[in-house]
């Protein structure tokens, strides 16, 4: 079965930023926070490079846990909403969804570029586009938006909560040894602690998840051949 978009939580480009906020805050309240059903069997990543005036979307599916490439797709879109901290999946999720709806089967999970519930409204890309595809999705991102964490080790794999405001909105997770960590966070249809299981078991070669290497890796050549 491949990927179908819901089409009440498409951004609207003409939607002031504050109106944008309120309906963050709303979606905020249907994200929904689940174990798997079962373990995955495949994993998808989605990656989005911006220019100017539009956007590129790549989107990875490997299995998993074997992390062999099933199919690299993308797809781009106008760049129709302006810049606004906070508003990030209003500019970066109609080129995801393009993309994502290239690939040939929905993934057991998906893998945004960003944050999920590690998000002022508790709402980041992985959220919107979790509630958009209706998949278990997960945020993977490579620095912090909001929140503060503590005695994270050095060795690959070591693992502590990124608190904000008391509650716990992601988890700082070290997948190589003394390299920078990232961030899983929670996105739809996912617990904490499957979203770091996923990330921890399947960046291989360097500290991404290997889909998002894959999908990032393509991102930037397509961006670069385009020069945008």
């Amino acid at each position: 079965m491949r990927i179908t978009v819901n089409p009440t939580y498409l951004p609207d480009s003409a939607e002031p930023p504050r109106e944008a906020i309120a309906r963050q805050r709303v979606w905020a309240a249907l994200v929904r926070e689940e174990p798997l059903p079962r373990s995955p069997a495949t994993i998808a990543a989605v990656d989005v490079h911006l220019g100017a005036d539009r956007a590129i979307g790549v989107a990875a599916l490997l299995t998993f846990p074997d992390l062999e490439p099933v199919a690299i797709v993308s797809a781009d879109a106008p760049l129709a909403y302006p810049y606004v901290p906070g508003l990030l999946s209003w500019r970066e999720l109609p080129a995801a969804l393009a993309a994502l709806e290239q690939l040939p089967q929905a993934p057991d999970v998906l893998i945004a570029d960003g944050h999920g519930r590690s998000h002022p409204r508790r709402f980041g890309l992985a959220c919107h586009l979790g509630l958009a595809v209706n998949l278990p999705t997960l945020g993977c991102a490579k620095s912090i938006l909001i929140g503060r964490y503590e005695g994270l080790a050095v060795e690959a794999g070591s693992v502590v909560p990124l608190v904000d405001k008391g509650e716990v909105v992601a988890m700082a997770l070290r997948t190589r040894t003394g390299v920078a960590p990232v961030f899983p966070s929670v996105g739809h249809r996912i617990t904490l602690d499957d979203a770091v299981s996923v990330v921890r078991r399947s960046a291989v070669r360097t500290k991404l998840p290997e889909p998002s290497r894959l999908a990032h890796k393509e991102a930037q050549h397509l961006a670069r051949a385009a020069r945008l």
